[in-house]
């Protein structure tokens, strides 16, 4: 039989003054837990503990994933300018991990490893980035000028500063991006979906709207951009 048990240990203030009570407990000021410790009996194998164990893993992973998209989402909009983002990933493959997408996020955004694509280099990629989801992925500074995205699903990814010169979003989802500061100049947006998207300060010359699927209230913010072409203001019904 699997015995479950999770070693805990307490660290307890102290003063320099005694309790006169002696029966008095003080309460613990910090409770700190490893992972889980699995132990079985000699009668049985411990297969069974192996898979309790991965399933905690996974879903540990997966809380993380949730938590860090938490955190950039629903910050406050001082924060939203500029939020906390987690340091860069030490993952040698990194860059790769956009050929691959997030296989579980989807719309919502949920990974169960961050998908992080900042200063990744895809200039001129026709191949590999074609119909991936990069839900919640961070693209800061990345470079993806002349790329093929079309069909790409990037709800809520962060791409503040990222180049896109060029690149085809056709058919693509574009749901909740930061697109703060990104170079668009000539990107193709035909029936592209936009909702919730933002593109504070950035450049947008010759950016195709064609069909665009987009909101009422996103077409009057995306409007104040003054680097939009008249082509694309006509486009987007800009007034």
């Amino acid at each position: 039989m699997a015995i479950l048990s999770a070693p805990v240990s307490l660290k307890f203030s102290s003063s320099r003054h005694s309790f006169p009570k002696p029966h008095r407990t003080l309460l613990p000021t910090r409770i700190t837990s490893t992972h889980p410790i699995f132990t079985c009996s000699a009668s049985r194998d411990c297969s069974s503990s192996r898979e309790i164990l991965s399933h905690f893993k996974e879903l540990r992973n997966v809380a993380f994933g949730v938590l860090a998209v938490w955190a950039v989402t629903t910050a406050s909009p001082v924060d939203a300018a500029n939020p906390r983002l987690p340091p860069l990933s030490t993952d040698p493959e990194r860059c790769e991990r956009a050929f691959v997408g997030n296989t579980i996020g989807q719309a919502n955004g949920v990974y169960d490893k961050a998908i992080d694509l900042r200063f990744c280099d895809y200039t001129n990629e026709k191949n590999q980035l074609k119909g991936k989801t990069l839900s919640a992925a961070l693209m800061s500074d990345a470079k993806f000028d002349g790329a093929d995205m079309t069909e790409v699903v990037m709800s809520k990814a962060y791409a503040v500063g990222a180049s896109f010169k060029g690149v085809d979003f056709s058919n693509a989802v574009l749901d909740r991006v930061n697109f703060g500061k990104a170079n668009l100049q000539g990107v193709s947006f035909r029936n592209t979906v936009l909702s919730g998207s933002t593109f504070d300060d950035a450049q947008l010359e010759d950016a195709i709207f064609e069909d665009t699927i987009i909101g009422y209230i996103d077409i009057q913010k995306l409007c104040l951009n003054k680097t939009i072409s008249n082509d694309g203001r006509d486009a987007l019904g800009c007034r």
